[in-house]
């Protein structure tokens, strides 16, 4: 049976997968029509470029804490492959404090980053405050440092069903 904390995680996990899928998702439809707008139509829609950027944000910053927790990461593991297992072990915990350290360091100046500019408009959206679009980074850095300190205490869960899903749907078929 799982740690209620897991399947807590198991769902924060899906809703980053929903938020970074969503986001990406409406770029897709923003972008083009911004380009039709202009070129085509020849008024060029003020609203598509600094919604796109935030969609951007969205999927980079909250996309980027499911990749971690999925093992889905850039890692560079050349030179620590080759060292002993007991050194491998060690070195992924200076990782993981690393982690934990920029992490919080992203997410205590992100959200101060959000309350400074909250009271400042975008040209292009005077009704969305600049605060918001920074939103995602500290949100982002928050999701992400969980998953870091779920990895510390339960160890990696790239095993997880949830994470292998598309994995595992494969090898049914």
């Amino acid at each position: 049976m799982d740690h209620p904390f897991l399947r807590w995680m198991d769902r924060l996990y899906l809703s980053t997968i929903w938020a970074a899928g969503t986001a990406i998702f409406f770029m897709s439809l923003i972008i083009p029509w911004g380009v039709f707008s202009r070129y085509v139509l020849g008024t060029g829609s003020q609203w598509p470029e600094p919604i796109a950027i935030l969609l951007m944000m969205v999927f980079t910053f909250i996309g980027a804490a499911a990749a971690y927790r999925a093992g889905g990461h850039i890692a560079v593991n050349m030179l620590t492959e080759k060292l002993p297992a007991q050194l491998q072990r060690a070195l992924g915990g200076v990782v993981d404090l690393l982690m934990l350290v920029i992490c919080g360091f992203v997410a205590w100046y992100g959200t101060n980053l959000c309350i400074e500019t909250w009271g400042q408009g975008i040209a292009e959206l005077p009704w969305l405050p600049v605060g918001a679009t920074y939103a995602s980074l500290p949100i982002g850095a928050a999701v992400t440092l969980l998953f870091v300190l779920e990895k510390m205490a339960f160890g990696p869960q790239t095993h997880r069903r949830i994470v292998r899903f598309e994995e595992l749907t494969e090898e049914g078929a």
